[in-house]
């Protein structure tokens, strides 16, 4: 992670957080598993999301951390990887992601596109910009997925005006 998705300059430390083994359906129906960073904070909570959703059959295409896309959010995305903490800041300021802080999980993102207006990232989801035809791997509100996440009060960014269907986050108090 070094170097990677932990800079070496950086205001956190790895004790504020927990590697996570996960397992989950895929898209081809088999258990795999999977590997998360998170905010130790969480850790527990999310261990019982993945178990919920593991339980209820929810499909993930995959959980890999995104050191093994070089920390590069987009090739990440763009092979539908399923990820947590990667230090970074909130594009064009210098605040610190809920990412970068280990609050934030991206579930499906080719399934589960970032809309700004005629933006579609990652570019390979842009087949899932209409939300009304439901398919596999698609968050919608009031399913298993987003039920998981929602009733541990944690915020789902299809909500957002510029909506980011991937991404749950968690604010601590």
């Amino acid at each position: 992670m070094l170097g990677l998705s932990m800079p070496e300059d950086v205001p956190i430390d790895f004790d504020e957080l927990s590697y996570l083994t996960l397992s989950y359906y895929g898209f081809d129906g088999n258990t795999h598993v999977g590997e998360m960073i998170i905010n130790k904070e969480v850790a527990s909570e999310v261990v019982d999301i993945f178990k919920e959703i593991y339980e209820k059959k929810y499909p993930i295409d995959k959980i890999k951390l995104i050191d093994e896309y070089n920390a590069v959010d987009e090739l990440s995305m763009s092979d539908n990887n399923s990820s947590s903490f990667c230090y970074r800041t909130i594009k064009n300021t210098n605040i610190v992601s809920n990412h970068g802080k280990g609050l934030a999980i991206d579930i499906n993102p080719i399934q589960n596109p970032h809309i700004v207006g005629d933006d579609i990232s990652p570019k390979n989801g842009y087949n899932f910009k209409d939300r009304t035809n439901i398919k596999q791997g698609m968050i919608i509100e009031g399913d298993d997925l987003y039920n998981a996440f929602i009733k541990r009060g944690w915020t789902w960014g299809g909500h957002w005006k510029n909506p980011d269907y991937q991404h749950f986050e968690k604010k601590l108090n």
